[in-house]
């Protein structure tokens, strides 16, 4: 019985960290928007770096409400790698502020520490995908968007394109 007690406290506390602060975390407060050809260059990059490891994967980047703003599928990528990218993006751009994380395996790791049905409730969010793959883009300490990688053999490697997309772009965003 006390185990179903702690369970309940760590879903209730979950649920009023995203509950409570969801909606600020899907407006820019600076009012940056990245620019489609910053956009497109990230996913390229991502895309491109994935490929010439051998994976096929897509990279979508979204802006800070969620609203997917490029989406590249790589050659030979197969149709759920355009899911698992966007809700990878979605993830970051949509809970990172929340949880103060720059990428989905950081949310992951964060979510580790508390009973299994938390993270479940969590987990099971509309649109997210609490998997390694997703990063952050931010100008000074403001997610301004986010870009999510799928379709590697593993969360690790779709994250290390998705940051080096991240990465390409980061010295031409505006400050």
């Amino acid at each position: 019985m006390k185990i179903k007690s702690v369970a309940a406290v760590g879903v209730m506390v979950l649920a009023s960290l995203v509950g409570g602060t969801s909606a600020v975390a899907q407006v820019s407060t600076s009012g940056y928007v990245l620019p489609m050809n910053l956009a497109l260059e990230g996913a390229l990059e991502a895309v491109q770096m994935c490929a010439a490891k051998g994976y096929d994967v897509t990279a979508t980047v979204v802006d800070v409400s969620g609203t997917p703003q490029v989406v590249l599928r790589g050659d030979h990528s197969t149709i759920h790698t355009k899911d698992s990218a966007y809700r990878k993006a979605y993830t970051i751009v949509t809970m990172g502020p929340i949880f103060h994380m720059d990428s989905t395996s950081g949310i992951l790791s964060f979510l580790s520490k508390y009973p299994p049905l938390a993270a479940q409730a969590l987990a099971s969010t509309p649109n997210a995908a609490v998997l390694p793959g997703g990063i952050a883009i931010k100008v000074r300490d403001e997610i301004v968007a986010g870009i999510g990688v799928g379709g590697s053999p593993g969360g690790d490697k779709d994250e290390a394109c998705a940051k080096a997309g991240a990465e390409k772009i980061q010295g031409n965003l505006t400050r």
